[in-house]
């Protein structure tokens, strides 16, 4: 696919980045089938046709995730050669092949491998090229098109429990599944092909649309980051401060996919069914959105350590919250209060790794950090099935799982940013 053209793919009266920013949030959006918050109203409709033990499908998606992470490297290199792009369009009919995959399962080993493909090409794929394809257009706005961008997963995580509960009611999983992937072949795979480019070069524009004002000689892009301090990963592997921060930023994908996964299962034996499990979802998506905005305000003006760890107190109070739900006006409160904690994870979690070690060597830093986030929400549903099957309920291991945030609290509060000279002389 040539990036050689010398105009637009179509005009418009703004910066064609715009285009790309709204692709790339349909990307982001068309990730849902592969993400936990779709594939949870799938397993109880699983359970019942297959008749598995919830621990024994746990276990097959747990390893699928995990398999699915590993080979995450992988893509990174293929969007690095053959550019954003061809990625965004190879992945999304490969999508769509695993979700017509999924739509003829018979066994426990065709799972395995439904499993494997939506968590790599949707989970992993949608969301990792989107958001390597937005900073190629942006610089000075990068921050605010990435926010829109990210309307595509709040949208997607809002929409996608309810749309899978109806749909699965009314047509089945089986076409369910079908649905998703034509939906992916109708829309999103043609708009990828005919609108994106890999950067705004390829058109004849530059970042941001705008030309950089040169002063004094000097153009200020170049200057923007004089006074950040970058460290290798060596170098940030020798402070506590990096692993201190790894094991909070495993803590959410462990407790959020653990719950994600079996909210209907725990709805069901709290007597509130799964049209409440879906709205709590949606809801968690809904308020989550706005309160990025506000956590986005906090870290620029307070040090990041306090925010993340009154994030996780906030997960603490989440699963508190959830372990006494009995009624749809509490799980509409564990709902908000998800929600509120969810919104503020998504910034500080994001935010931490470059406020702390800089930008030059982030990726090697964040990708050892989101292998180990991988491993993590691989692992998270496994104990809930286990406990599940063990003992009929879920209400002893959400007070197990009370110890992974509150360690996370105490972690945080103990990771003030390292200072680049106490380790440099």
């Amino acid at each position: 696919m040539s990036q050689q053209n010398s105009k637009a793919p179509i005009e418009t009266p703004f910066y064609y980045g715009w285009v790309v920013v709204f692709i790339a949030g349909l990307g982001v959006l068309f990730s849902g089938p592969g993400q936990t918050y779709s594939v949870s109203i799938f397993i109880d409709y699983y359970i019942e046709d297959f008749g598995y033990s919830r621990s024994l499908v746990s276990g097959i998606y747990s390893g699928a995730t995990l398999c699915a992470g590993l080979a995450m490297f992988m893509v990174g290199r293929f969007i690095d050669h053959f550019g954003q792009r061809a990625m965004m369009v190879g992945v999304g009919l490969l999508l769509a092949v695993a979700l017509f995959w999924n739509a003829f399962l018979i066994g426990a080993v065709m799972m395995f491998f439904g499993f494997f493909m939506i968590r790599l090409f949707g989970q992993g794929s949608m969301t990792l090229i989107p958001n390597t394809l937005v900073p190629q257009w942006f610089i000075k706005k990068r921050g605010r098109a990435l926010s829109v961008m990210a309307i595509g997963g709040f949208a997607s995580s809002a929409l996608l429990p309810p749309l899978n509960t109806w749909a699965i009611e009314t047509f089945g999983w089986r076409m369910t599944w079908g649905m998703w992937g034509v939906a992916l072949l109708v829309i999103f795979v043609p708009l990828a092909y005919f609108l994106v480019r890999n950067k705004p070069e390829s058109i004849g524009e530059i970042p941001d649309g705008t030309p950089k004002p040169v002063k004094g000689g000097q153009n200020p892009a170049e200057t923007a980051e004089v006074n950040e301090k970058s460290w290798t990963l060596k170098e940030a592997m020798a402070t506590k401060a990096f692993w201190f921060i790894l094991f909070c930023v495993t803590v959410p994908a462990l407790v959020n996919t653990a719950i994600t996964f079996h909210i209907v299962s725990i709805m069901d034996l709290k007597g509130l069914g799964t049209g409440v499990a879906a709205f709590v979802l949606t809801l968690m998506a809904v308020i989550g959105f706005p309160v990025t905005f506000i956590s986005g305000y906090l870290v620029d003006r307070f040090s990041v350590h306090y925010i993340l760890a009154i994030t996780f107190f906030g997960h603490v109070m989440t699963l508190l919250l959830l372990f006494f739900t009995n009624s749809w006006w509490m799980a509409l409160g564990f709902g908000v209060f998800w929600g509120f904690v969810n919104g503020f994870e998504r910034i500080v979690l994001s935010i931490v790794w470059p406020n702390y070690f800089g930008r030059e060597h982030l990726g090697s830093i964040k990708g050892l950090a989101q292998t180990v986030m991988v491993i993590g929400s691989a692992l998270g549903p496994l104990p809930f099935g286990i406990f599940y099957d063990w003992l009929g309920g879920y209400q002893e291991v959400i007070l197990l799982t009370l110890l992974f945030p509150v360690t996370a609290t105490i972690l945080a509060l103990s990771s003030p940013q390292p200072k680049y000279e106490d380790y440099h002389g």
